[in-house]
This record gives C-alpha cells, sequence and structure tokens, in this order.
C-alpha cells in the first residue's frame, strides 16, 4: 500500500482538507492518506519547511509527500514535484523543499506542466486540490516524475537562520512555536552542554532539563526536544504567552560549562 502525506495550513476544522482527500480517494483508492498536520501557521513558509523536515523522514522509502502551504496560489509561481532522499513531494516553489535538500540527496526535480494529470477546470485559489492531489496519486501509482513535468534545478530556496557560534556563546533564534507554546530555537543539541546557561529576551536558565517534569509548574526551563533542538518551555504552560515570544526571537547560549554557576532568574 502506497503512502500520502499531506501538511497544509488550512486549520483542522476546514473543509479544504477533505476536498483534497476526496482526490486522493477518487484518484489512487488504494493509498493509505496520513494527516502530517493541519495548523502551520497561515501563510508561514519558514515553519511549514521545518516541519516537512522534521517530518517527511520518519515515513517509508516512496511516501508521497503533499505540502500545501502556498501564499503564491494564482500566480505564476511553479509546483514541484520532488525525488529528494527517499520520498517523493509534491509543493509549490517557494522553499518549502530546501531544508530536506540540504540533508538528502535531490535526485529529480521537476515543474508540473502536464495538465493531463491535473483536474479541470483547475481553480486559481485551490491548485493543492486541482493540481497537487491528483499529481500526487500519480506519483504514489507509479508514474515517473519526468512524465509530470520538465526537470528543473532553479528551484526557490527559504532561508532558514542559523545560529553564530562563537567560542564562548551560540546566538540563535526561535525558528517555530509549538501547539503547547514551546519555543524551538535553530541551536542544535551537538552545540550544548548540559550545564550552560541558556537566554531567551532577559530570562536565563541555568543547565539543561532531560524533561519537562524535572520541575514544578511554572518554571521556565531549557531542554532538547524531540527535534534534536533546544527548546524553552514553560511546565504546565505556554512560554509564548507567557512571554510574548515568538518565531524570530533572540536566544542565546553562554557556553560556560562546569566553570560560571548562575542562579535561575524566575
Amino acid at each position: 500500500m502506497s503512502i500520502i502525506t499531506l501538511l497544509t495550513d488550512f486549520g483542522v476544522s476546514s473543509p479544504y482538507v477533505a476536498q483534497i482527500k476526496g482526490v486522493l480517494a477518487t484518484r489512487q483508492p488504494e493509498s493509505h492518506v496520513i494527516d502530517l498536520t493541519h495548523s502551520v501557521p497561515p501563510q508561514n513558509v519558514q515553519t511549514a519547511a521545518i516541519t516537512l523536515d522534521d517530518l517527511a523522514p520518519w515515513f517509508p522509502a516512496g511516501a508521497v509527500h503533499v505540502a500545501v502551504v502556498d501564499p503564491g496560489v494564482g500566480s505564476d509561481r511553479r509546483i514541484l514535484a520532488a525525488h529528494v532522499g527517499d520520498w517523493y513531494f509534491v509543493l509549490p516553489d517557494n522553499g518549502l523543499i530546501s531544508p530536506l535538500a540540504d540533508r538528502f540527496a535531490v535526485k529529480s526535480v521537476v515543474a508540473l506542466d502536464r495538465p493531463e494529470f491535473w483536474l479541470s477546470p483547475v481553480s486559481n485559489t485551490f491548485h493543492g486540490r486541482d493540481v497537487m492531489a491528483p499529481v500526487a496519486a500519480a506519483i504514489a501509482s507509479g508514474v515517473p516524475l519526468e512524465e509530470l513535468g520538465e526537470s528543473v534545478d532553479d528551484w526557490h530556496r527559504v532561508h532558514i537562520p542559523r545560529p553564530r557560534v562563537m567560542s564562548k556563546s551560540i546566538q540563535g533564534e526561535v525558528i517555530y512555536v509549538d501547539s503547547f507554546g514551546n519555543l524551538i530555537t535553530n541551536i542544535s543539541a551537538d552545540d550544548v552542554h548540559g550545564d550552560d546557561v541558556f537566554r531567551i529576551g532577559d530570562r536565563a536558565v541555568n543547565g539543561l532539563v532531560r524533561s519537562y517534569s524535572d520541575r514544578t509548574a511554572g518554571q521556565l526551563v531549557a531542554l532538547i526536544g524531540s527535534s534534536g533542538r533546544l527548546e524553552f518551555a514553560v511546565v504546565d504552560g505556554n512560554a509564548a504567552v507567557q512571554f510574548g515570544a515568538g518565531q524570530g526571537a533572540a536566544v542565546e547560549v553562554d557556553l560556560v560549562g562546569e566553570t560560571q554557576q548562575v542562579g535561575d532568574s524566575q
């Protein structure tokens, strides 16, 4: 059984997701359709790209990932089908594939230009349903990418901020906020130590915890989350709301090791 996944910014109560699933059920009823998430902040390509990068590799080889976060829908932006790593992707040419392409081999990318694979007519405002869904169904049924469009190598990249790693500190930022209000940063677990000092805004936390339950309710903690990135959280609370912080908020790590101790600034 083939697997098709969906990632959108439509929201969990949107009827648009059901329309995409209806097309997939009609065109490729044997496929197993899995929702990655429909809660990407509206038009937030950066969050969508990071989320797709986090989730796609958990799926078996051959899975087809459809990402519909498409603020340029109806414009002259292209729609791509790509074979990156062991997986296939159908998405707008707005940079969604960038983080994955930085980590895995890009085997083929085509710009979709074969209307015979699409629905007709095509809505100017819903290419996810009328172009991406039927193309994903075609890929899942075994249609080669070269039959779907012309090969391209000038696809768009989105800038994902990278931290500045220095001898005594790391300067980074929050790259997305999860559904619990945890502030996920662009700083990797490989770059920090358990007894460093972690700062966000005017708050500082001395050392990492292993899990949220290592501290009491209401405390600000720093930890390495399941994505392998540094994050800030409030135990049994919402860090984004409590500190008014979101995507782009500056964070800093003092690489002090065991040579300095500071009190938790809560």
